[in-house]
């Protein structure tokens, strides 16, 4: 495979680029090409990976990001934390969508576990949308003690109570120009 992105980013790379950032300041690894993204999802070594599909949309991004990030503040964390953007990392998405969550409906925001390349447990769009951060990372805590091996937190508590979410309705995030 190429490493060549096939259809540009939806949204400013820079204006969505603080949604990224809370996600990899808590210890999450882009998954913005196919290769990495066929790596990671493809291996067969019993890891558990947390696969954050991020999104601008303000309502239920702005409670999934917190909700993941205050969930791996657990004792109890996957394995392997990686994110993927809609909208913005759009070859990624589609061979996330079409190779290994081919079985559920597209879904931005959404939060998946896999292990060995299956899917053990998703939330989608609509078990995130008006549900407070608080209560979706007590879903994720509940998989986590009962799947997940590694000893959590991902960030210290210290570096966890220093971040500061980003909340931005995604109609006002201005489209890419490029």
């Amino acid at each position: 495979m190429f490493n060549i992105q096939l259809k540009p980013p939806i949204y400013d790379p820079e204006a969505v680029q603080p949604m990224r950032d809370e996600l990899l300041y808590c210890g999450f690894e882009e998954l913005t090409t196919l290769q990495k993204l066929d790596e990671v999802l493809s291996a067969k070594n019993d890891e558990t990976v947390l696969v954050f599909i991020n999104s601008v949309c303000g309502c239920a991004a702005g409670s999934a990001r917190p909700a993941v990030t205050l969930a791996l503040q657990n004792n109890l964390i996957p394995d392997r934390l990686t994110t993927v953007f809609a909208g913005q990392d759009r070859d990624a998405i589609d061979l996330l969508r079409s190779k290994y969550l081919s079985k559920f409906p597209p879904s931005s925001p959404a939060i998946a576990l896999f292990k060995n390349g299956e899917v053990i447990f998703i939330l989608h769009r609509h078990n995130i949308e008006g549900r407070y951060p608080e209560e979706i990372a007590n879903d994720l805590i509940n998989v986590f003690n009962q799947v997940t091996k590694r000893q959590g937190p991902s960030v210290s508590k210290e570096k966890f109570e220093k971040l500061e979410y980003y909340r931005s309705c995604g109609s006002k995030i201005p489209l890419n120009e490029n």
